[in-house]
């Protein structure tokens, strides 16, 4: 007989510190013991509908709790006090609140408690009241009275239903019966006809003659139709509608086919899962069934509706008119954009869902039903998204067996051509939702949630794991230390980079992110980017020394608070350059953007989507170059296919770059032209940089100062090349101003606001809008004009650009404190309104960005040369190209010596240009010591180093290693050998190929790494005898495969898991009988996470849902892109670059390269690698399976 309760000690311990920290009610009751008259006071905290007591506040293990649901708590009269004490005693306890908690079971006596304050007792009284859960009772009970009623209306109504269908098989026999007879009275009736009527006498020759003339006439007539028919019947045109009809006919089965699977998807799975929402205890949300099959039901009613129609054209065969029904079906097939839209994130839902134990049990329930045929949910949300092509081919069809003349021809040609468009928006909405699904997936997993994640226009751009410096004091930087353990952990940051913010985050235990209080969210348009320490500063002096450079700073300077600096640290150099690369690169569009906005509406009255409309070359169609409807970053339509040559054209296009175009170029370029073509293209552009912008944009950027009459020819040159702008108004910074502040104002802000001096308003009488060309008007310059010579390149080449500041890859110097423009004459410009373009007035104001003009510039004579602003532009862009190139691509120029040395050549030209900007030059020189470093790779351990340390003195086995150190070091070394894999190893399917261990040397000993691991696991659990210790090495190899998962090595656990899959191991059931089972369970899990199911569906959400450092399973990647390849030419027939999939492919590298970027801080360990790297130990397949056979001979049958 049992006589106690067994519990969880430990939870009720749990909720017991919940409630002591997070409880409703907390304080000091006095509580009645089972003695009547005595009283103790306690400290009670109510948890939910949990009431713990505790001896004291201060006491960490409760003394006892209640269960609080279906209780009851009224007040209670103060009881009688039998012995008279002193009056105020007597006073005061009858002063005290009263209250009794009433609980709804038989045996468990009543609480009686006590408190000070009435106040305070019933506060108690509504928490404990909220806590018993009466009103969801009582709500319960209504809600069972109005489901019985329901019930039993239903049950009526089917009661009546199953009455009105026996009545309908009663009049539909008597209908049978009733035609029998009208049938039987028919026949009768014609056998007395005969007897009725009175034959005429006739001769009977003449009777036999007519019946011989009737035969003659009836075979003539067959045997025409017979002919005309067999004619018709081997016609073309018969033919062609045969092939039609069966083409209708095949199209209503696979109608048919869909809408089954529709209403299986409907009924089966979306109505029982939202009943299962509304229960109780909901296994899923009606937000996440809607996410999962949104709009499903409406697809079903209309795809009803359609087979319907086709039903009924089918019962008038053979007219089969169609058209009319693609008509009214076409404007409601929108519906299906937002379905393909939302398919990827449904299914990333629908695995969320999944990780609920409930509701995984639910849906297997749901998918064992017979109408699913064992077909998973995800197959059925699939279904839709191959619907419309479906369509499109089958008009295809229809078209090609349907003739010119026919009546439907022109309406069918019709619904063809809208779905195919409809086709080309949902494919270019699928690509573009790639990224508003990695932001979203981001948003769900930050607890707070990010708002700014849900712009559509957010790009994501990086990931990784950064170190944050705390705030410290000027002189007191020396005491944090790179290697301190406190900084590495507390200081660590999830940071994520999109193309307008920048978020730090902190990582719970759970995996769950946290966005930071202060410096969370960052808005890149008010941050500045500093890398490199500059001389003169101490503090970045010994910032560098004890981060070995690793750091950079980010400078906020928002608008409704103080300003602030991040302080930020790399892994590595290499890291610390990709960085700060796609920083300054989203720093650089957003200001762009912005500058291009004020220049081009102040200067030409033309707006910048304007502009670009205007340039039919940016969204236009043509025979070298074909758009998609998706826009990139800079808001420009995305490039599907386009020749090399525009390209490198959009490359080098000054007035935008978009960091998803420059990436997609940099990682696929070699696929359709070579990295010389491409520097090539980068130095004509400095040389030349007139041959880089449209003559259409060049005429709106420069409308006012070519309606500018006041100006004056120089040198009798071309007025269109050399009229000059209007002298410069005077600039004066103050002392006190903030230099990043100045810097910032001039590229972001209005450029006549926040700078006392500095007025860029034209005077009325130069530049005024009744006076301005429209662009319409405004004749376009001769091409020979625009082309200036090369040896007028040091007279004009000079001073900053619009995007000259802000587009250089480095932070500018500071702002001089003084600075001022004088107008030819020594004369200072007094008036605030001066006949400057704001053209002009930018490069004015960009300038003071440096200290001082270099020897030899004279602001006046160049500053406002219109073709100043196109050259320091092209100088900035090239260096933005060649810097994203070098920092991100470094192993395109370790590999081609010829190429490193046309870059450096190229870039100490720039250094020689005497004209060049001090922010110019700073940039330069960063990209030339970044290029001449060779010791880049130097901080990492390669393989090379491990093998050459193998000889250690002693060979340590497996039962000596433990299995954390077997995983740390698996970990570290697959991290090693997927690091080394060049980039360029991933392009045009080398691994497939017959010298594909010439062409991909790196993903091979991937590949042979991989194999020898899990060689090496199954012949160390061969090399055991006795069952016991086979068992306990797959125990202990399971074990190290889950740790491995915990170091995110999923490489490691695949290397394990196939091992043990392998027929020698899997056969060993007595070995396997030895296996714990929660080792079975665990191995369960771990190759549910590494299955190849739904091409690694699982392994892909681990890896989204991982931080780096983490080892990817390399055939992943390697089949998506195959599958790219294979599916996708590179050319198109003819002969343009198919950049959409140049696209895909630059995703899947970037993935890759992000992973390898983050190296492991797992210390080597010789002996444990030694081991592990042992070939000796190896045993082949043959052998291995042969070992099984004698360790566990096959049973005779």
């Amino acid at each position: 007989m049992q006589k106690s309760v067994r519990y969880n000690e430990g939870h009720a311990l749990y909720l017991a510190s919940l409630a002591r920290k997070e409880g409703t009610k907390r304080g000091f009751l006095s509580k009645k013991a089972a003695e009547a008259s005595r009283w103790h006071e306690k400290w009670f905290a109510l948890y939910q509908n949990v009431l713990f007591y505790f001896e004291g506040e201060q006491s960490s293990r409760p003394a006892g709790m209640y269960l609080l649901e279906g209780c009851s708590c009224e007040r209670a009269l103060a009881p009688p006090r039998a012995g008279a004490g002193p009056g105020g005693a007597r006073d005061a306890l009858d002063k005290q609140y009263y209250f009794t908690v009433l609980f709804g079971h038989e045996g468990q006596k009543p609480l009686e408690l006590r408190c000070e304050e009435e106040q305070d007792g019933k506060e108690w009284m509504e928490a404990i009241h909220q806590a018993s859960y009466a009103d969801i009772l009582i709500e319960r009970e209504v809600l069972m009275q109005k489901y019985i009623h329901l019930v039993q209306i239903v049950e009526t109504e089917k009661i009546a239903a199953n009455q009105l269908r026996h009545q309908l098989e009663d009049q539909d026999t008597e209908i049978e019966r009733l035609k029998s007879e009208i049938v039987a009275l028919n026949k009768t009736k014609e056998r007395m006809r005969p007897y009725q009527s009175n034959p005429e006498d006739e001769d009977p020759d003449i009777k036999k003659i007519k019946k011989v003339q009737s035969f003659m006439r009836g075979w003539l007539c067959r045997r025409k139709w017979k002919t005309i028919v067999q004619d018709y019947i081997c016609s073309p045109h018969a033919e062609s509608m045969r092939k039609r009809n069966q083409i209708v006919f095949t199209m209503v089965e696979a109608e048919s086919e869909y809408v089954h699977q529709l209403c299986v998807l409907v009924n089966g799975f979306l109505r029982p899962l939202r009943m299962a929402a509304s229960s109780k205890k909901p296994p899923i949300s009606h937000d996440d069934v809607s996410s999962i099959f949104l709009n499903s039901e409406t697809i079903m009613f209309l795809h009803e509706i359609f087979h319907q129609g086709l039903k009924a054209r089918i019962a008038n065969w053979p007219t089969l008119i169609l058209a009319d029904l693609f008509d009214i079906l076409l404007p409601m097939l929108n519906i299906y954009q937002e379905f393909v839209r939302n398919h990827q994130y449904s299914l990333q839902v629908l695995a969320n869902c999944k990780q609920n134990r409930d509701f995984d049990k639910l849906l297997k329930q749901y998918e064992a039903n017979p109408a699913c045929e064992g077909r998973m949910l995800e197959t059925f949300l699939t279904y839709p998204m191959f619907q419309i092509p479906r369509y499109i081919i089958t008009l295809h069809e229809l078209l090609a067996h349907t003739p010119h003349e026919h009546v439907e021809r022109k309406s069918l040609e019709f619904a063809k051509s809208k779905l195919e468009e409809l086709s080309r928006v949902m494919h270019d909405e699928v690509s573009d939702t790639e990224n508003i699904r990695k932001n979203l997936a981001i948003e769900r997993m930050i607890v707070e949630g990010c708002d700014i994640l849900l712009d559509t226009s957010q790009t994501f751009i990086r990931q990784g794991s950064l170190i944050q410096v705390p705030s410290v004091e000027k002189g007191k930087l020396s005491k944090v230390r790179l290697g301190s353990l406190s900084l590495k952990k507390e200081g660590e940051r999830q940071c994520f980079l999109f193309t307008k913010h920048f978020l730090i985050c902190t990582r719970s235990s759970g995996g769950k992110l946290h966005l930071l209080k202060t410096g969370g969210v960052l808005s890149l348009i008010e941050c500045t980017l500093i890398e490199e320490p500059d001389a003169s500063d101490d503090d970045s002096k010994g910032s560098g020394q004890v981060f070995g450079h690793l750091d950079f700073k980010i400078a906020v300077e928002p608008q409704d608070a103080a300003p602030f600096t991040v302080v930020l640290l790399a892994p590595s150099r290499q890291e610390k350059a990709a960085w700060t690369s796609d920083i300054s690169q989203c720093v650089d569009n957003i200001r762009c953007n912005g500058l291009m906005t004020i220049v081009f509406e102040e200067n030409s009255k033309v707006t910048v989507p304007h502009m670009i409309k205007s340039d039919a070359r940016l969204h236009k169609d043509d025979t070298d170059i074909c758009f998609s409807k998706t826009l990139n970053s800079c808001k420009v339509p995305q490039i599907r296919y386009a020749s090399v040559e525009r390209l490198l054209e959009r490359l080098t296009d000054l007035r935008f770059l978009s960091i998803d175009f420059l990436n997609t170029f940099l990682h696929t370029y070699r696929i359709f032209t070579t990295a010389d073509m491409v520097l090539a293209k980068l130095s004509d552009i400095y040389k030349r940089p007139f041959t880089s912008i449209p003559v259409r944009s060049l005429e709106l950027f420069f409308a006012t100062s070519q309606n500018n009459r006041g100006e004056h020819l120089v040198d009798g040159k071309s007025p269109r090349l050399c009229r000059k702008f209007s002298s410069p108004p005077p600039l004066a910074v103050s002392r006190t101003s903030s230099p990043v502040r100045a810097r910032k104002l001039s590229l972001t802000s209005p450029l006549n606001s926040r700078v006392g001096a500095l007025d860029l308003t034209t005077a009325p009488a130069s530049s005024s809008p009744t006076t301005t060309h429209s662009p319409a008007s405004s004749p376009p310059p001769h091409p020979a004009v625009l082309e200036s010579a090369p040896g007028d390149r040091a007279g004009v080449e000079s001073g900053p650009s619009a995007e000259a500041t802000e587009l250089s890859p480095c932070r500018s110097p500071s702002t001089p404190r003084h600075l001022r423009y004088r107008q030819p004459g020594g004369q200072m410009a007094d008036s605030p309104h001066c006949p400057v373009s704001p053209a002009s007035a930018f490069a004015i104001a960009t300038a003071a960005a440096g200290h001082g003009s270099p020897p030899g510039f004279n602001n006046t004579d160049r500053i406002c040369d219109k073709e100043f602003i196109i050259r320091r532009t092209a100088t900035n862009r090239v260096l933005n190209v060649l810097r994203h190139w070098v920092s991100k691509h470094a192993q395109d120029f370790e590999l081609n010596n010829e190429l490193k040395m046309n870059v450096l050549n190229l870039l100490e030209e720039v250094l020689r240009d005497p004209d060049l900007l001090p922010q110019e030059r700073k940039a330069t020189a960063n990209i030339l010591r970044a290029l001449s470093q060779d010791d880049q790779d130097d901080i990492h351990l390669k393989l090379e180093d491990i093998i050459q340390l193998a000889d250690y003195p002693k060979a340590e086995c497996f039962e000596t290693l433990s299995a954390m150190e077997l995983a740390e070091q698996i970990t570290l070394l697959d991290h090693i050998i997927f690091r080394s894999i060049p980039y360029e190893e991933f392009l045009g399917q080398g691994w497939m190929k017959p010298d594909k261990n010439e062409r991909t040397p790196y993903i091979m000993k991937t590949s042979q790494h991989f194999n020898d691991m899990s060689n090496l696991v199954a012949s160390q659990i061969m090399n055991y005898a006795d069952v016991s210790s086979r068992a306990n090495a797959i125990e202990k190899w399971v074990a190290v495969a889950d740790i491995c998962r915990c170091l995110h090595n999923y490489n490691g656990v695949l290397e394990i898991t196939s091992a043990l899959n392998r027929s020698a191991i899997y056969r060993l059931k007595k070995t396997w009988a030895k296996v714990s089972k929660q080792t079975k369970a665990l191995m369960d899990k771990l190759q549910k996470t590494v299955s190849s199911e739904g091409r690694f569906k699982n392994l892909r959400e681990s890896l989204k849902n991982c931080n780096p450092p983490a080892v990817p399973y390399l055939g992943m990647y390697l089949t998506d892109l195959a599958f790219i390849e294979e599916g996708t030419p590179n050319f198109t027939e003819e002969g343009l670059v198919n950049f959409s999939k140049m696209r895909m492919i630059s995703h899947i590298v970037r993935e890759i390269r992000q992973f390898q970027q983050t190296s492991y801080r797992i210390e080597h360990q010789p002996k444990v690698t030694q081991y592990l790297l042992d070939k000796a130990l190896i045993i082949d397949e043959d052998t291995l399976y042969e070992l099984s056979l004698k360790i566990e001979p096959r049973l005779s049958a």
